[in-house]
């Protein structure tokens, strides 16, 4: 004799715990994963450092001091003649010729400051530009993480709510399969019923406590895999709580404003202003500098001054070919991101149109399963009394009693089902 039992367990573990569950609602799930949770938590840090990174390029249009101090000392002709040049204290022996020609050792101690101001750099403006849209490609994958968060604490969530629902069916069908065996058992022991009737009846029962003994584990991984997402250590037992929606969400349609295919767009916009910043390198750069120098010979001495202003006009006519090929690699690569975008959005239409079918299957499924298990229940209730007056063998109640079982766990897969459906559209379907 073959009697299965059908399990919807996610993992399979001997040993069992023994906590006492804690009870906890989807909504204190997510909002604990929402606050706590360290992958949401790297994003949102990678987002800021992004955002420094935008401000940092203000630096393209801003100016640009820069103060420092020199001390010098020189026996080279030129140098210590322009020495004594800067310190405005050249006299009239200081042209003499043995002099010019072999100083004695000379100091200079310079104080100076130099400011430099961007006037016109259009590749540094589009620069600027991209680097902005690559702080929208940090946010919206942060918002998109976020979206798939929830969407994981509901798998999980659901996942433990089924696996607690098949601990109820079990459990019920162990305190059956245990009064069937305590009656068999009677009657053997009165000689009315062979041993093999009281041995498969005790398989099943042992068969039954090794089941429940998994789903146990199952759940206690459950719980430990919803510590993780919400940021807690693991160990505790969770008590799912409150009724689940089971309906489709408002809109079932592809939103054009999805997190993920925003992160796209803006990723595709800022190598457009990639490009435009390596065209925009070909054209002719505009920068102020002005420069103010203090010369003395001693330290700490501030005695000749002056100062050096003006624009720079620069243009770099060619660059061997390098901008030409960036533009085309960056080009290239905005038809990558292009082509992923389109792909992206036909498998999420897809998946809508799946998941949707994945709802109504599960729901004919349903209605099948309950009327199912009424007529099992029944099937059960008369064997079980045609049994009692010794009118069928221990095999027919014995699949009869695990035929009710097994409907009712496919019921409570059927409804795991539908529900994680709902929960996939709605991921699908979020619109940021």
């Amino acid at each position: 004799m073959y009697i299965a039992i059908q399990l919807g367990c996610t993992g399979y573990f001997s040993a069992a715990a023994q906590d006492q569950p804690q009870s906890l609602t989807l909504e204190e799930a997510i909002n604990n994963t929402i606050n706590n949770n360290r992958q949401l938590t790297i994003s949102k840090l990678e987002e800021k450092v992004s955002q420094y990174n935008y401000k940092s390029t203000a630096a393209f249009f801003l100016p640009q001091v820069n103060l420092s101090y020199s001390g010098f000392a020189t026996n080279n002709p030129l140098n210590a003649f322009g020495f004594k040049l800067q310190q405005q204290a050249i006299t009239q022996d200081d042209f003499n010729p043995k002099l010019l020609n072999n100083p004695s050792s000379t100091s200079d101690f310079m104080t100076q400051v130099y400011v430099q101001q961007p006037l016109l750099n259009m590749d540094m403006a589009y620069m600027r530009k991209s680097v902005l849209k690559q702080t929208e490609v940090l946010s919206y994958k942060t918002a998109r993480i976020k979206e798939y968060l929830e969407f994981q604490v509901k798998d999980t969530y659901l996942q433990l709510r089924l696996q607690n629902e098949t601990k109820k069916v079990l459990e019920a069908s162990l305190v059956s399969f245990k009064a069937l065996y305590q009656f068999t058992k009677d009657r053997y022991e009165q000689g009315l019923l062979q041993k093999s009737d009281l041995l498969n009846t005790e398989v099943l029962v042992r068969t039954m406590e090794n089941n429940l003994a998994e789903v146990q584990s199952g759940i206690q991984n459950l719980s430990d895999r919803l510590s993780l997402l919400m940021g807690k250590d693991p160990g505790v037992l969770y008590a799912v709580s409150g009724a689940m929606k089971d309906q489709l969400p408002a809109h079932d349609t592809l939103p054009a404003g999805r997190s993920d295919f925003r992160a796209m767009e803006a990723g595709i916009a800022s190598i457009d202003y990639s490009i435009k910043s390596s065209q925009a390198g070909l054209l002719p750069r505009i920068n102020a500098f002005a420069n103010y120098q203090l010369h003395d010979p001693s330290p700490f001495g501030f005695g000749g001054n002056g100062y050096l202003a003006g624009v720079q006009f620069s243009w770099d006519l060619f660059k061997g070919n390098s901008v030409r090929n960036k533009i085309a690699s960056l080009e290239l690569e905005k038809d990558k991101m292009n082509e992923e975008l389109v792909k992206q959005k036909e498998e999420s239409r897809s998946d809508i149109l799946k998941a949707l079918r994945q709802y109504q299957d599960a729901g004919a499924t349903i209605s099948r399963q309950k009327l199912a298990i009424s007529a099992a229940e029944e099937a059960f209730r008369v064997l079980q009394n045609r049994y009692n007056q010794g009118l069928v063998n221990t095999t027919d109640i014995l699949m009869a009693q695990t035929q009710v079982s097994n409907q009712q766990l496919a019921l409570a897969q059927a409804v795991f089902a539908q529900q994680m459906a709902t929960a996939w559209l709605e991921f699908l379907t979020s619109n940021n």
